[in-house]
């Protein structure tokens, strides 16, 4: 490890087992930042942080269910316990659910996908604002699709789900604007080879997408460099 430009920060990384989430929390280890992972898979998160320890980074797993209230708040008093802050809260997390035309939705489905992809968001957001304010820097980024703002036919549910997390996000980067230091960020990661994106197109190429690698170092740099509240971008190739 080469940079140490987030020494000193404690940053947690929603969905953190694989893809974009298991990239952003290693871009930020490799900065420096102590990062603690989140998924509901213990085994994928053992793999990130080997891989992180192995770079010379520094990482601690908490495997847990977003979906469960319970968990963020038992989550939020040890970090509390052990930390005392937070720097950094990237809401990755998500569920894609079935692709169907809206009026097949499913409504057990659909409150699914909203209880993960808007209601847990939002426990999340309360759970770790007071630790938030414990930091001289506080950033949220929340990892968001381009069906938020454009809808797609099939799309309805998932769109509609980040469309909600979107606004979620940018009332509370009003609300805290007169904070001074808070500062919340929505990034769109674009065309990306995850696996939620195998599950969206089945008969794409992933070697024809940008990795997981490119959205994380972005991410990373977008924390390290600063940026303004209420900051959207899509990340390119």
């Amino acid at each position: 490890m080469t940079e140490t430009s987030l020494h000193g920060q404690i940053a947690l990384v929603t969905g953190a087992s694989r893809g974009i989430g298991a990239a952003i929390a290693e871009a930020l280890a490799a900065k420096g930042a102590h990062v603690i992972i989140t998924a509901r898979q213990s085994d994928g998160l053992e793999a990130v942080e080997d891989r992180i320890h192995q770079a010379g980074g520094s990482a601690t797993i908490a495997p847990m269910d977003l979906k469960d209230a319970e968990s963020i708040g038992r989550l939020a008093h040890a970090v509390t316990e052990r930390w005392g802050k937070l720097d950094i809260l990237v809401l990755n997390a998500a569920m894609l659910g079935t692709l169907t035309p809206l009026n097949h939705a499913e409504a057990r489905e659909f409150a699914d996908v909203f209880t993960l992809n808007v209601s847990a968001q939002q426990a999340m957001i309360a759970a770790f604002d007071p630790l938030l304010r414990k930091s001289e820097a506080p950033r949220i980024v929340g990892i968001t699709s381009s069906v938020a703002t454009s809808p797609r036919a099939f799309w309805g549910v998932y769109g509609a789900s980040k469309a909600a997390f979107e606004v979620m996000l940018l009332a509370y980067a009003e609300e805290t604007r007169n904070v001074g230091r808070f500062k919340v960020a929505i990034i769109d990661p674009g065309a990306t080879a995850t696996k939620m994106r195998a599950k969206a197109y089945p008969g794409e190429d992933p070697a024809s997408l940008k990795t997981p690698k490119v959205v994380g170092d972005r991410v990373a740099e977008l924390l390290d460099n600063g940026y303004e509240t209420g900051h959207r971008e899509r990340v390119e190739a």
